[in-house]
């Protein structure tokens, strides 16, 4: 029996695994293994990218998030217990984030089409203490739209988008500086370098982007121990400093992006259009919007005779994600008296199928056809 598994690292880096060890022998022979070359030429791709005028490496897409939130502290725009509305169907890491600076998460229910936050229920969950709004491009479908924008600008509040998932990813609706690529739409994003994410590294790394001068030079100093120069700490800074090899690491793969997200698109399409069971959710393709599919996650009632079926017929699979961050233990005391139907609803149904290569056309349609059967 063919085997699909869910994810292989392995075999997903293979293509490149020459470019891999090239790169990663000339950081080592160069002997620069922080604040070097590499580090500044992937910052200035993903800038590009992007499309913003600053990108700094970091050592992760949670850190990046927190180091953000922590700036704008600095800056006088945020303050402790000031209230942030984040989507309550993520992952954990937004809400931590936001907790981790001292300011409380607001939890927004998504729409059932996107999965992602609702902008049609933001301004009802708006305070006297409201200060920025944190949309997180779930699965790689942007969350950005006229409303969003329109709300967080008639009531002030920053955007950071949590563009983990979704790096290169374009919205349908232009961002505040014009441009419709994720990680650029709003005032700063966090971005997750993840080994699983379209574009992965080979360990831990992030980023933030930004169109914002003094964010930049405020995270760019939080992240090297609060210094902006040598030895001289304006801040009581962090040390989330991307390193040399992972840069590199990056930088191969970022050449290899596109292709990586078209493939995932073709995956994506393959099996919309080949998956026919009444009993298992497809989800939505949005043709005037840029998806790049980190997951593709269907929807079926009853999860683990699904998964079971797909496991005795060799098909990998996860779940994106089980339990919603308001019934996390870390937020016991603070989120579990909320009732969040659909979040909760999602949470119980959604599954994750193969779409990182070496996934192919021919095998989604073999998928979908296991899938047919259930």
């Amino acid at each position: 029996m063919k085997q699909y598994p869910f994810l292989d690292l392995a075999l997903a880096n293979a293509p490149y695994m020459d470019e891999l060890k090239a790169a990663a022998c000339e950081v080592i022979e160069r002997g620069r293994y922080l604040h070097s070359t590499q580090t500044e030429l992937l910052e200035q791709e993903v800038a590009t990218l992007c499309h913003v005028k600053h990108c700094i490496g970091v050592s992760n897409g949670l850190d990046a998030l927190k180091l953000i939130l922590r700036a704008y502290k600095e800056m006088g725009k945020l303050h402790d217990g000031d209230e942030v509305i984040v989507p309550a169907n993520t992952y954990v890491a937004t809400l931590l984030a936001v907790s981790d600076n001292g300011l409380t998460p607001v939890l927004c229910e998504p729409r059932e089409d996107t999965m992602n936050m609702d902008s049609r229920l933001i301004e009802g969950l708006i305070t006297a203490r409201t200060r920025a709004v944190m949309p997180v491009h779930l699965y790689g479908t942007p969350c950005w739209d006229t409303t969003l924008m329109q709300v967080a600008q008639r009531h002030g509040l920053l955007i950071i988008e949590d563009n983990a998932q979704a790096i290169g990813a374009a919205s349908d609706t232009g961002g505040l500086h014009g441009t419709r690529v994720t990680g650029g739409l709003g005032n700063a994003a966090g971005n997750s370098f993840y080994p699983t994410k379209n574009l992965g590294a080979l360990g831990d790394a992030g980023a933030v982007t930004t169109n914002d001068d003094d964010l930049a030079s405020c995270v760019k100093a939080l992240a090297n121990y609060g210094s902006d120069r040598r030895y001289h700490n304006i801040y009581m800074g962090y040390n989330c400093r991307l390193d040399e090899i992972q840069a590199a690491m990056l930088r191969v793969k970022l050449r290899h992006l596109q292709d990586e997200n078209a493939t995932r698109g073709a995956l994506a399409r393959a099996y919309s259009e080949s998956i026919t069971n009444p009993r298992v959710k497809t989800p939505v393709i949005f043709e005037d919007m840029r998806q790049i599919w980190h997951q593709y996650v269907v929807r079926v009632d009853d999860r683990e005779a699904f998964r079971a079926h797909l496991a005795d017929n060799g098909v990998g699979s996860d779940i994106h994600y089980a339990t919603p961050p308001h019934r996390q233990p870390c937020y016991e005391q603070q989120l579990s008296g909320l009732s969040l139907p659909l979040t909760e609803r999602l949470a119980s149904e959604v599954v994750s199928l193969p779409i990182a290569p070496p996934t192919t056309i021919d095998d989604a349609r073999a998928i979908a056809d296991i899938i047919n059967r259930f």
